[in-house]
């Protein structure tokens, strides 16, 4: 799955953009809209593409780009703008290609084939768990986080809601090599979804709000940091 980001603060560009994208055949893709720079550094999310407005109110997408850059090296920036003689800004956050507006189809998707063809880094592995739904093949960095309620195991995802078959402390110890950590005895929690701590209450991504246990606080914040100073994609800021 091509994961791709649009970020215009031009609605009927952006909307344009996204339709566009639509109509591409070559590879399955998940394209999701952003109308400023801030809006899509605040979500954190990991895209394998990013196509950027160069001049946009606020954070335009130069600087937008350098923050990104500082955590992902390997997201392929496609900048989209009005202006050729902006480029020569871009180059310290290497950008893989210019595409002028109006932006035409074809142009569009030739730099998408083009990214395929350069290659998409690996998300990570497909891990294999037992749902009341089903059997599971999931990514690692599409999981939010796991919580315990009821006597089961719910599953929050990118896309949907599981219920495992596992208890959670099996979760734990399975995912903690891929970045998940257990900040309350009930959640265990990817933390590259994690957008802040406040006191005892993390929020993530999506908006959602985990508690975080006096008990575990200092272990779960230990974690957190060693898994930025080791390379983690937490946080876009």
């Amino acid at each position: 799955m091509l994961k791709i980001a649009v970020c215009d603060d031009d609605k009927k560009v952006l909307d344009r953009t996204l339709e566009l994208l639509k109509d591409y055949k070559k590879a399955p893709l998940q394209a999701d809209g952003y109308q400023s720079g801030e809006e899509l550094l605040a979500t954190r999310k990991r895209y394998d593409i990013l196509l950027l407005d160069i001049d946009m109110g606020g954070l335009n997408g130069i600087e937008t780009a350098r923050r990104i850059r500082a955590v992902d090296k390997e997201v392929k920036l496609i900048y989209i703008t009005n202006y050729s003689d902006y480029t020569i800004f871009a180059f310290a956050v290497h950008a893989f290609a210019y595409l002028l507006k109006p932006v035409k189809k074809e142009e569009l998707f030739a730099q998408l084939d083009e990214a395929c063809l350069y290659g998409i880094p690996n998300p990570g592995p497909k891990l294999e768990l037992n749902a009341k739904e089903g059997i599971v093949h999931i990514v690692p960095a599409d999981i939010l986080y796991f919580e315990y309620l009821e006597r089961q195991v719910l599953m929050y995802t990118t896309q949907r809601l599981w219920h495992l078959k596992q208890q959670i402390t099996q979760i734990a110890k399975e995912f903690e090599p891929y970045g998940f950590a257990m900040p309350h005895k009930s959640f265990v929690v990817n933390l590259y979804a994690v957008q802040r701590i406040y006191g005892y209450e993390i929020t993530l991504t999506d908006g959602t709000r985990i508690p975080l246990s006096q008990k575990r606080s200092a272990q779960f914040r230990r974690e957190l940091n060693e898994y930025l100073a080791e390379g983690g994609k937490a946080a876009w800021t």
